[in-house]
């Protein structure tokens, strides 16, 4: 066995003083791509393995449903239905619930979620410094994400019912009560409840994104005698994008998911103002209006998916301008 390698070069020696070298690089090139591509073939199997149980699962609770749904949007029936091109689209656009539902949803997105991103960087940037407390304030701006929504949900109703906390100071200064889940205001209470529920996790992925911003950028600013503004918009704004971009997309996914909160606080027909588009799909679910519900549904993905096309052209665009 000594004598092997030896044998091997001898032998390796011989074939390449032949004059047959390119043959030679020939084939140990084909054997070398062989051996390569059956490592690949065993870690795609390994790695189909390890994901098949989440394929599958996505398959039959998401991506199947959806794809029947989207079918059943051009039908006139679930069972033994016939083709009817858009009308069920006609008629959704034709209702005044759909499109209340419909504005509400978009002013809630619109309002809130600028607002969250704002608060959530400003936030994330003080936390970034060393500051008293840090530990404990990370944790408290945290500790919603894993409360469970009927707890959040109890809490503000304690604050914002009639007959709750915020009335009784209200009286305490001598001012009229607000019925704050069944006025204008309730809006506003739904974008508080939102905020203060998904902001932690928003304050995470700035955070990580501010601390993967090299330090020497900085040190190079302050010896040109950059002052903090310049070295936020330049530097730290500049390498946040892709961060911010992508809090973006998950704070309008997120606020697609207020139904649970306000379904706990004001039932299946709230006040008009918060009478989202969820409220208006759960309606059409329990009166078995499967038309209406499924052209709704690809609605709102429709919209979803075009607006995250555009984000992510947007930050192609400035990676690429960047570079």
């Amino acid at each position: 066995m000594r004598d092997e390698p030896c044998t091997i070069s001898t032998g390796l020696f011989v074939f390449f003083s032949s004059g047959n070298d390119e043959g030679g690089l020939k084939v140990i090139g084909n054997r070398f791509l062989s051996s390569m591509m059956g490592k690949l073939r065993k870690d795609w199997v390994v790695a189909v393995l390890f994901l098949a149980p989440s394929l599958i699962g996505f398959s039959i609770f998401y991506l199947i449903p959806f794809g029947m749904g989207f079918i059943y949007s051009f039908q006139d029936s679930t069972v033994d239905g016939s083709f009817v091109g858009f009308d069920n689209y006609e008629a959704l656009l034709a209702s005044s619930s759909f499109r209340r539902a419909a504005s509400n949803t978009f002013l809630f997105t619109s309002v809130s979620v600028p607002i969250m991103i704002v608060l959530s960087l400003l936030l994330a940037q003080l936390l970034n410094k060393r500051l008293f407390l840090r530990n404990w304030l990370q944790t408290a701006f945290v500790l919603p994400l894993v409360v469970p929504v009927a707890s959040i949900v109890m809490i503000w109703q304690i604050l914002f019912d009639w007959n709750g906390t915020l009335n009784v100071w209200l009286q305490h200064f001598n001012l009229a009560r607000i019925d704050w889940m069944k006025s204008e205001w309730s809006i506003g209470v739904l974008a508080i409840v939102y905020t203060w529920k998904n902001i932690g996790y928003n304050i995470i992925l700035f955070l990580a994104g501010l601390q993967s911003i090299p330090k020497d950028y900085y040190e190079t600013a302050d010896i040109e005698g950059a002052s903090s503004f310049h070295k936020w918009l330049h530097i730290t704004l500049v390498y946040l994008t892709p961060t911010m971009v992508f809090v973006f997309l998950i704070s309008i996914i997120n606020s697609f998911k207020v139904f649970r909160e306000t379904y706990l606080i004001a039932g299946d027909y709230p006040h008009d103002r918060i009478y989202m588009l969820q409220h208006y799909m759960n309606n059409m679910f329990l009166s078995l209006d499967v038309q209406k519900l499924t052209a709704a549904a690809v609605l709102m993905v429709g919209c979803i998916l075009v607006f995250v096309m555009i984000m992510l052209a947007v930050e192609r665009r400035f990676r690429d301008s960047m570079e």
